[in-house]
This record gives C-alpha cells, sequence and structure tokens, in this order.
C-alpha cells in the first residue's frame, strides 16, 4: 500500500493496534511515512497526501537525474509530476520529463527545469485543494510544510474521495440529518443524527400554529384566508432552499469572485423580484377568477410577492453569514430554511391580510 493509504486504514485502528501493525513493518522508511502522515489533523492536506514522489535537485546533470529517478520510481505507483528541490527540499519548480529526455546528459537540471508551481500547505483544508485542483486540472499537486518544504502529493483519486465525502456530507445536512450516517448503521446511530432537525421542525410547527391562533379572530371573519395558509408557507420555504442553495454551491466550488454580502443581496432581490411578480400575477389571476372576494385576491397576491422576496433574501443572507464566521454554510439549507420561512411567512401573510381587511 501507498503511505495515504495504509495511514487511511491505520487511522481507523485503536492506538495499541496501529503500534503493533507498525511495528511489524520491515520498511522502516515506509513505517516512518505513514507515522508522519498519522500526525495531521483530519481534514487537511497533510491528512490525504501521499510520501512517495519523484524529485530532484537543481544542482543534478541530466545523467545523475535519471539514475536517481529510477531508484525513486520504483516505489510510486504513477508519477504525473517531476518535482524539483534545492539541497534543503525547498520546492522550486517541475521539470518535464521530455525535455530531460531531449537533454545533453552533462546539462544542470537549474538550466532546463520550470521554476514556480502551485502548492498547497499540510494544514490546507481539503475543500481548498480539491477546488485548487479543478481550477487548474492538475492530476497531483504538491504539498509543502510551512517554510516550503517538499512533504508530499495528492493525488487525483484522493481528491475524489474528498468530493465524494464532502457531497455526501452536504446533501445529508440539506436533507437534515446532522452526522455521517448510513443505512447499515444502527438504530441509535440514525435517530441521534435525524431527531434534532425533526425537533427543530416541530418547534417551527408550534410557533407557526402559535401565529395562526394570534389571528384566530381574523379567520372567523374572513375564513377564505385559510385556504392559502399552506401555498404562502410552501412557496416560501422553496424560495429559501433555492438560495440557499445556489449560495452554498457557490461558496463550496469558490466561483465566487467576491464574498461581500450587499452585491449577492442585491441581485438576489430582483431574481425574487421578478419570480414573486409571476407568480403574484398568476396567483391573482385564479382568485380573480375563482373567488368572490377582491380583497383576497388582492391580499394572498401581495403576501406571496412580500414572502417571496423576504425568503429569497434570508436564503442569501445566512450562508453567507455563516461562511463569514467559519460556520459551515450547507447548515443553512433544508429544514432550517424552511422552518424560518414558514414562520416568518405566516406573519407577513396575516400581517397584510389584516391591513387589507381593515
Amino acid at each position: 500500500l501507498e503511505s495515504d493509504d495504509a495511514a487511511d486504514v491505520l487511522g481507523v485502528l485503536s492506538d495499541e493496534k496501529t503500534e503493533e501493525v507498525i511495528s511489524h513493518l520491515d520498511d522502516v522508511d515506509h513505517a516512518s511515512d505513514i507515522v508522519d502522515l498519522l500526525q495531521y489533523k483530519e481534514g487537511t492536506a497533510g491528512s490525504i497526501m501521499a510520501k512517495e514522489l519523484v524529485k530532484v535537485q537543481e544542482n543534478w546533470t541530466v545523467s545523475t537525474t535519471v539514475r536517481e529517478m529510477r531508484k525513486q520510481a520504483e516505489n510510486v505507483e504513477n508519477i504525473y509530476t517531476i518535482y524539483v528541490t534545492d539541497e534543503n527540499d525547498l520546492l522550486l519548480g517541475r521539470l518535464s520529463l521530455r525535455r530531460l529526455l531531449n537533454t545533453a546528459v552533462k546539462t544542470q537540471i537549474s538550466d532546463i527545469y520550470k521554476p514556480g508551481l502551485e502548492v498547497v500547505k499540510t494544514y490546507t483544508d481539503v475543500e481548498t485543494v480539491a477546488n485548487k485542483m479543478k481550477k487548474y486540472d492538475f492530476v497531483a499537486m504538491p504539498v509543502v510544510d510551512e517554510i516550503g518544504r517538499l512533504v508530499g502529493r495528492i493525488t487525483i483519486d484522493d481528491v475524489v474521495d474528498v468530493i465524494t465525502e464532502e457531497a455526501e456530507k452536504d446533501y445529508q445536512l440539506a436533507s437534515g440529518i446532522s452526522q455521517n450516517v448510513d443505512y447499515s448503521d444502527n438504530v441509535w446511530m440514525l435517530t441521534r443524527a435525524r431527531l434534532p432537525w425533526l425537533l427543530l421542525g416541530l418547534l417551527g410547527g408550534i410557533f407557526g400554529a402559535q401565529i395562526i391562533g394570534l389571528y384566530e379572530a381574523d379567520l372567523r371573519l374572513y375564513p377564505e384566508m385559510a385556504f392559502f395558509i399552506p401555498l404562502i408557507a410552501a412557496m416560501g420555504g422553496n424560495v429559501g432552499v433555492q438560495s440557499s442553495a445556489i449560495i452554498v454551491q457557490g461558496l463550496a466550488s469558490e466561483s465566487f469572485l467576491s464574498l461581500e454580502i450587499f452585491p449577492k443581496l442585491k441581485k438576489e432581490f430582483m431574481v425574487a423580484l421578478v419570480n414573486g411578480l409571476v407568480c403574484s400575477i398568476i396567483i391573482l389571476g385564479y382568485n380573480l377568477i375563482f373567488s368572490e372576494s377582491m380583497n383576497m385576491s388582492i391580499t394572498v397576491s401581495i403576501a406571496l410577492l412580500c414572502v417571496i422576496l423576504f425568503a429569497g433574501l434570508f436564503g442569501t443572507f445566512i450562508p453567507l453569514v455563516l461562511n463569514k464566521y467559519k460556520i459551515d454554510p450547507a447548515l443553512a439549507t433544508g429544514p432550517f430554511i424552511t422552518t424560518v420561512n414558514d414562520i416568518l411567512g405566516l406573519l407577513i401573510y396575516f400581517a397584510i391580510g389584516r391591513m387589507m381587511y381593515a
């Protein structure tokens, strides 16, 4: 096994078992690499990198380089890139294999390598690593320590695993599952992961019932308002989930040129305004045909427009704020946004209804 795969296997074992396995390894250098990888914090570049790579020194000649590469290549399954360092292992750049093979044997590497290279630090978050590799179409990314020494590399297969895990995590958070669980987990684990958000939804339902109770007198006088409570709540929740999902996706892929909140709120306001006007006109036309109350028709249309505007802005604002304070913005999708927009949507609906019927 390569060092990163071996570290992943040993990472799930107890400390005693890990020490026992490492003590039985014959290759001392390989064992040292594995122990080194186990020291890095989970979720960082250091925790997923592999120690196996091909590196050459700038002061070597082509003939020395080829000889040393043959030795190093024995332990590397896929080379991808030849890294160039100085005598202290400080990463300087990369070397083209084609240029190496077409250069005179006494030429020094310093004369033919390409300086400068995108790198990540050992403490860099794995999501940032994945986004960088996607942005630059890398199949391998060098990892350096705090002072720029080459300590490993991350290959595309490791990044694919990270992307899959993060996508599953975000999907579960958006679905109201607070922990990373699988259907094969026991009942207690599944319940513990799902119950918190269900309780939040229950609490939101209670608040919604209390709001309806506050306007009980209005509903007795104008019972037709009750017909559109599900519509208002559903539309607010749907719009909030849509806007938050787009923001979370943009934050996850780092596709935003800027993280300033106001420009995004302005853009979402325009989108919500257009969508709100279209939906409000449609529901106004419906009520004018099937309802005898003009007040009812206008109330529902205005309330729907206001709810869509608010839900769109709220669904944009919350993920951006959470991201600013280093909290996973995926928490803002799904049950949280839906519940809050349901409650506030009802308040807006009844407040506008009271003004219209007054």
